[in-house]
């Protein structure tokens, strides 16, 4: 059984109070206060009222103010309050109405009127409560939603990820390694106000998101070719190229499947197909160069090649840090671009603690 709603009403007059408690006292629960700040003590003593009938003209702090204050406070300013009052200039309602509250009665009451007005003013209550807390529950639930869904974007990367890693076990933890470098890269290049508009702090995360598919296409490159353990000829080469098509067109289709593009598929086609392009054109597959080359991709060539030098392959030892540092300042302006070597500049300290916390 529902309990009934708690009414507040403020009078200073002893035999208004009285024949108010009389009307309300069989529908309702009644709180009576002689003064303002009795009613503000009242308040905010639990249970709060579900609705205010306030006088106006009282000693000391009128009604006016006590609506007032009422309004300020965020753990009352959805009470509604209705003026009960004998003022009865249109001035005065329009200046009971100005400061928030809901309905402005005048003396002498009609009881029916009165009590019609409570009971619509505590069905819209109801009603106002009832949408904030669906509301409530809807942003939580679209919240533990997207979170779910991210979730599962983040997993099947990593498994699809994973594939391509599998297929050479010398690589370790190359795709976090080189997730987090490209984030550094990015958030770098995003101090720099050529760049500040085009890495936000969404984009930023996309290529994070879409960094560990960059070699996905190796999925398709033969084991003969792959795990060749030395230096490739001239038709191995030609076939290993193939793998940021393959890795391209294995996102493209993927895509497809789903019917719709999605933005991190967008960001983890151009990385796929464009990584191992160079700044001065010498690169594959389309051999462009400068800014023709995605940014995306840009970052990607140059986290690539720093985790490939401090690597051990079958076909040489790990570089050091400073080794690798000295190699890729050497590609500044004809491997990579520029101001990604900068970023990489400002960001070697942290370049490291992510190599050693990632560590295949």
């Amino acid at each position: 059984m529902n309990m009934p709603a708690t009414l507040l009403v403020v009078d200073d007059t002893p035999e208004n109070l009285a024949l108010m408690h009389a009307l309300l006292r069989d529908h309702y629960r009644v709180k009576v206060a002689n003064h303002g700040r009795r009613a503000l003590e009242l308040v905010a003593t639990p249970p709060r009222p579900d609705l205010i009938l306030l006088d106006i003209m009282m000693p000391g702090m009128d009604g006016y103010e006590v609506c007032r204050q009422l309004k300020a406070d965020p753990l009352t300013r959805d009470i509604p309050v209705l003026f009960l009052t004998a003022k009865s200039e249109d001035s005065d309602e329009e200046s009971g109405l100005a400061l928030g509250a809901v309905d402005y009665l005048t003396k002498p009451i009609k009881p029916a009127i009165v009590m019609a007005r409570i009971r619509t003013h505590l069905q819209l209550r109801e009603a106002a409560v009832f949408l904030q807390d669906r509301n409530a529950y809807l942003e939580e639930e679209v919240r533990r939603r997207t979170l779910e869904v991210q979730a599962i974007q983040d997993v099947t990367i990593l498994a699809m990820a994973s594939l391509a890693e599998t297929r050479d076990s010398e690589t370790g933890n190359h795709i976090r390694r080189t997730q987090h470098y490209v984030k550094l890269l990015a958030e770098a290049l995003s101090r720099d106000p050529r760049h500040a508009n085009t890495l936000d702090e969404k984009t930023i995360g996309l290529l994070f998101k879409s960094a560990p598919l960059h070699d996905i296409g190796k999925i398709g490159i033969p084991d003969a070719v792959l795990l060749k353990p030395g230096p490739f000829d001239n038709d191995e080469m030609t076939i290993m190229k193939t793998h940021t098509q393959l890795g391209r067109d294995a996102i493209e289709h993927a895509e497809r499947q789903l019917g719709m593009e999605v933005d991190f598929l967008r960001f983890a086609k151009e990385i796929a197909y464009s990584h191992q392009e160079k700044w001065d054109g010498s690169g594959y597959p389309e051999g462009w160069a400068g800014e023709e080359i995605p940014l995306s991709a840009r970052l990607m060539a140059l986290a690539d090649v720093y985790d490939a030098l401090i690597s051990c392959r079958v076909y040489k030892p790990p570089f050091s840090h400073e080794e690798a540092r000295e190699i890729i300042c050497n590609g500044r302006g004809s491997h990579f671009d520029p101001a990604v070597v900068d970023a990489f500049l400002a960001q070697e300290a942290r370049f490291i603690e992510v190599a050693r916390t990632f560590a295949g």
